[in-house]
Formats: structure tokens, C-alpha cells, sequence
């Protein structure tokens, strides 16, 4: 049997840090599935829905997933949006209802209610990815029995060799391999304001080079903090990244490498893939 990506990735320790989607803002809607590998353009959602979510991604820097609840539990007739601002200092989550998919297109501009406490998202889209499905399903299963109301299946996040894929909201940490078991600490972790490195593939509002950076911080200075390290600024020369955080005050330089790897990086690629690595220079 191949060897699936995951297990690949965790053979060979590809690093996680700076891996985390880019995203400023996330859009979240309850669809039951099934989802299709192209989530929301091949999911049956209704079009005109479709249209207006991704010209909100586009003019909001932002990523629309799917989502539902672990353990394919029926559909009710009314079902769920949120809208949530990852961006440092403006962190926030809100969220409203719909009946008929076309209401999406006044949810993409509607202000919505405030949504109180984080949100969990466990990638489980296994038409995109066999790993995330494999992995992601008991972690989510995990997360639910431990708290049903805010843990959610999504669809694709990105770096399946990764998986299972977590993503805390609104903060927008985006972790990696989790073992099922030590995932209900994480998000307690995570909603005292505590975040555990060892996981953190990057906060999505950042660039991978300040992901990075911040990953390296976290570790240098022991910051634990889920509002610690705000980026002051990033400048690169060449492949050389500067990169400076306040509370705590520390500056961490780092050296970009692009990693040929000689082997996929996902389960359905038929090439040889490459990463970005960042290195302390």
C-alpha cells in the first residue's frame, strides 16, 4: 500500500511552522454534504451563494469553509453562519441562521450576533484529502465528546500532511497532528488564553515568515500567551527575514529555504513536491 502523506510527512519531520492558510477573516456555513473536492464550488450550494462568498474572500482576505458536526448527525432545516475577524487586537466572531442557501448572499454583508467563546474546526474533508479524513474524523469525534456546541468538521484547510488539521477561532492558530487524546486540553488551553507550541503551524492573519518567526519566539521565550508577540514589523533582504514583536520585546531572524522534498506532499499529487523552510539565521 503507498504510504499516505501524513505518514510521510511525519517520517521525514517536516516542520510545521509557518504552514498555517493565509486568512484575515473567515466564513463558516453549515452544510451537511456531501462536499465535493472543490468544497464550496462543487457541494451543490446554490450558486448565486457561491458567487458572493468567494467575492467576499477576495475583498476580504478572507477563506469560506464548510462546515458540520462530527458524527454526521441529521441536518436541521435551519442552519448556521459565522463570520470571523482573525486579525491582531479586532478578534472576533459572529454568527446568524439560514433556511434556504440563497439567504447566504445578504449573510456575506449582514452583521449577525456576537458569538461568545472560541470556535473548533477539525478538517475532515476526506474527497480532498485521505489523511484528513483518516486523522481528522477521531479527532473531531475527540473534541465533541468534550465539547459538542463548538467543535465542527471543515472542509479543506491546506497542508493535509499535516493532519490532523485544528483550527482555534477567532485567534485563527492553526495546529498540527494533535493526538486525539490530548486535543480536549488544547482547547481548554486555548479559551483560559493559553496556547501550546508544539502543535502551532502559524496564526492564519500572518505571513508564513512571521509565523515562523513567532513559532521560534514562542519557544525562545517561553510566551504562552494567545495575545503574546504582536508584530511590530517584518522586512526581508533576499532570503533573510527580520522579524520584531512587542510583548514580549524580541526581534528573531530567520533564512528562507525552498526544500525540493522528492515525494508528493499530498495524497492525490502525482509530483514531487517542495517546501518552505525557515531557518535562524
Amino acid at each position: 500500500m503507498t504510504a499516505r502523506c501524513a505518514d510521510l510527512a511525519d517520517a521525514t519531520g517536516d516542520p510545521r511552522e509557518g504552514t498555517a492558510p493565509p486568512a484575515r477573516r473567515w466564513f463558516l456555513v453549515e452544510h451537511p454534504g456531501p462536499w465535493g473536492r472543490v468544497a464550496l464550488a462543487q457541494s451543490g450550494v446554490d450558486p448565486a451563494a457561491v458567487h458572493a462568498l468567494a467575492a467576499w474572500a477576495l475583498a476580504e482576505g478572507g477563506r469560506v469553509l464548510l462546515v458540520r458536526r462530527p458524527g454526521r448527525a441529521a441536518p436541521s432545516t435551519e442552519r448556521r453562519w459565522f463570520r470571523v475577524d482573525s486579525r491582531e487586537g479586532v478578534e472576533e466572531i459572529r454568527t446568524g441562521t439560514f433556511t434556504a442557501e440563497s439567504e447566504l448572499v445578504a449573510a456575506a454583508r449582514a452583521l449577525g450576533d456576537p458569538y461568545d467563546g472560541p470556535l473548533h474546526l477539525v478538517c475532515a474533508h476526506g474527497r480532498h484529502d485521505t489523511c484528513c479524513a483518516v486523522r481528522g474524523r477521531p479527532l473531531a469525534a475527540a473534541l465533541a465528546a468534550a465539547d459538542p456546541e463548538r467543535t465542527w468538521e471543515c472542509s479543506h484547510i491546506g497542508g493535509c500532511r499535516f493532519a490532523p488539521a485544528l483550527v482555534l477561532l477567532p485567534h485563527g492558530f492553526t495546529l498540527g497532528g494533535v493526538p486525539a487524546d490530548e486535543a480536549p486540553a488544547v482547547v481548554r488551553d486555548y479559551a483560559a488564553g493559553r496556547i501550546d507550541p508544539r502543535w502551532v503551524r502559524g496564526r492564519s492573519c500572518h505571513s508564513p515568515a512571521v509565523q515562523a518567526a513567532q513559532d521560534h519566539a514562542r519557544r525562545t521565550t517561553g510566551a504562552a500567551g494567545v495575545d503574546a508577540l504582536h508584530l511590530v514589523d517584518a522586512t526581508a533582504d533576499g532570503d533573510l527575514w527580520t522579524v520584531r514583536f512587542r510583548d514580549p520585546d524580541v526581534s528573531v531572524v530567520l533564512r528562507e529555504r525552498r526544500v525540493d522534498t522528492g515525494r508528493p506532499l499530498t495524497c492525490s499529487a502525482t509530483a514531487p513536491g517542495w517546501m518552505r523552510v525557515f531557518e535562524p539565521a
